[in-house]
């Protein structure tokens, strides 16, 4: 076993500064308030956004289908989850459903939410999911009343750490994850 280590930032968005978000859902898509039975459907879409992605080798419940439906479970059952702040992204196709993105969100203090696993499937990045299920989460904050949001993103992920920064989220902090890293 090998130790690996990975840089990432926490990166912080002030809610006192914004009177309201809006939220702006690109034709074809649909944003999908938390309800437990969407649980799968959130799972499938972490799973697809983040499989071939840094992310599953610096948390590897992120690699599988079944890890994500672990992590999807711990989340919602956390205390502080925030059903508010927690959206599931589907595209519609003349009938069919596809989900495509999918974002959590926990009360981790009075003052502060976090948001969790902000993921975008491949084929559908680059239409403005990731800032609408973003924004949807953040107005999920202000309506329970929280003046300050964060969340925390590789280092390496240059396409989200600039969306972030694009949308309004301040670096704050730099911190390494240590990975074990297997080697046959």
């Amino acid at each position: 076993m090998s130790v690996s280590y990975f840089k990432r930032y926490r990166m912080e968005f002030d809610l006192r500064n914004h009177r309201s978000i809006p939220i702006y859902v690109p034709k074809g898509y649909r944003l999908l308030a938390w309800q437990p039975e969407l649980l799968a459907g959130h799972a499938e879409a972490k799973y697809l956004s983040f499989r071939d992605e840094i992310d599953a080798d610096v948390f590897e419940c992120l690699a599988e289908l079944e890890g994500c439906k672990r992590l999807m479970q711990e989340i919602s059952f956390k205390d502080g989850f925030l059903p508010e702040a927690t959206w599931l992204a589907a595209y519609v196709d003349g009938g069919q459903v596809e989900y495509c993105g999918t974002i959590q969100g926990i009360r981790v203090t009075p003052k502060h939410g976090a948001i969790q696993n902000v993921g975008v499937t491949p084929a559908h990045r680059g239409r403005g999911i990731g800032s609408s299920l973003i924004y949807a989460a953040l107005s999920g904050f202000q309506q329970v009343g929280l003046p300050r949001a964060y969340l925390e993103v590789t280092a390496q992920n240059d396409g989200a750490v600039r969306l972030y920064k694009r949308l309004g989220f301040r670096r704050t902090k730099t911190l390494f994850k240590a990975v074990e890293l297997a080697y046959s």
